[in-house]
């Protein structure tokens, strides 16, 4: 832990509220970077959608909710007509109140994929940390630009994804996300594939359910359904005999399906900055098979038990899943593999590392 408890306001991204069962991967980096600070003392403002979890009293703080209207057609990749004209002014307004009360925070960590934050750095009066969670976005670029190129520092989920932003001109260090032991325990393992994440065609589900069919294995996907049409006309009609759908599970439910599982499938159809299911099916002693893309490699290398193949050579994956899944049983396998994922991805370590970069900001911010 820190030196002393700080106040720390976090500033959540903006499409779903932060709570159990998680809506993605960012979502439950976030709750879960929350959850591990108030645990360590300190004083966390959250601003965040209504309906999160930790939200203050201070309503200035309740984001609205993303509502879409009967003629919109939700995905994760659009926004309803309500975002500009309703939940980013409101972010404003919760910016406006740290800046009239700069005295009451000392560091903003900032996950919002709207750029308004960094926009509004400079003039806050809180120092402020951003962590990098998207390939490079063009009006994040922008808005730190406006800014003159301060107001705030940077960090990267992945190398992959740090070099990406380096060179649009945004430096940052590498902080790589976390996962909490306690949330994804040591399973038995099993025969059974699983697949889980957000549905969606840049997660391609689908993909492992070819997989599974060539194997002759039953596979049980879960998830949060994020483009309906992708769901209703390419993923559910692939599925055939022995391929389930769990629906959305909490984390306590997902963990224990993963943990009984023989094998993790991840396929991912774009360049992943991080990939969250490669450390939470190992933190399980699951092995995995997934696609070399993005910053998935990086997981790969600093663990045992992930392999990866080629991207979208669904051959390839079916061999490498066939030679791996006897390990998926083997109870001395499924121990190493967790003890190499808690060594370098453990939630607790990277909170430490959060709250290193936090004091350095603090401390370079008191000689200024």
């Amino acid at each position: 832990m820190s030196a002393r408890p700080l106040r720390i306001v976090v500033i959540a991204p903006l499409r779903f509220p932060l709570r159990r069962p998680h809506a993605g991967g960012l979502e439950s980096a976030v709750w879960s970077e929350v959850d591990a600070l108030r645990d360590r003392g300190h004083d966390v403002t959250f601003i965040a959608p209504e309906g999160s979890d930790f939200l203050p009293d201070a309503c200035v703080f309740r984001l609205p909710p993303v509502v879409w209207r009967g003629d919109e057609e939700p995905t994760d990749k659009t926004w309803p007509a309500s975002y500009r004209r309703e939940i980013v002014p409101a972010l404003g307004r919760a910016l406006d109140e740290i800046a009239a009360h700069p005295e009451r925070y000392d560091v903003i960590s900032n996950h919002c994929l709207d750029p308004l934050p960094l926009r509004r750095a400079p003039h806050l009066g809180v120092a402020m940390v951003t962590t990098l969670h998207t390939p490079v976005d063009g009006a994040a670029v922008s808005a730190h630009a406006a800014a003159g190129g301060v107001g705030s520092d940077f960090l990267s989920v992945s190398t992959h994804t740090k070099m990406q932003w380096d060179a649009a001109g945004v430096p940052s260090e590498l902080l790589p996300n976390g996962v909490d032991p306690k949330a994804w325990t040591l399973g038995p393992g099993g025969d059974d594939l699983v697949w889980f994440g957000r549905i969606v065609p840049e997660k391609a589900p689908h993909v492992a359910v070819e997989v599974a069919h060539r194997l002759g294995r039953r596979l049980v996907i879960a998830g949060r359904i994020g483009d309906e049409s992708y769901a209703r006309d390419v993923l559910f009609p692939s599925f055939g005999d022995g391929v389930e759908y769990a629906g959305e599970l909490a984390p306590g439910p997902l963990a224990a399906l993963v943990g009984r599982s023989g094998l993790a499938l991840a396929t991912p159809a774009w360049a992943e900055p991080f990939g969250l299911v490669g450390p939470e099916a190992l933190m399980c002693g699951t092995p995995v098979v997934g696609f070399a893309v993005g910053g998935v490699p990086e997981i790969a290398a600093a663990t045992m038990g992930m392999q990866l193949v080629a991207p979208g050579d669904v051959a390839a994956m079916t061999a490498r899943a066939a030679s791996m899944l006897p390990s998926g049983k083997d109870a001395e396998f499924r121990a190493v593999a967790r003890e190499t994922a808690e060594r370098r991805f453990s939630l607790d370590l990277r909170i430490d590392a959060l709250e290193a970069s936090f004091a350095r900001l603090l401390a370079t911010e008191s000689a200024a």
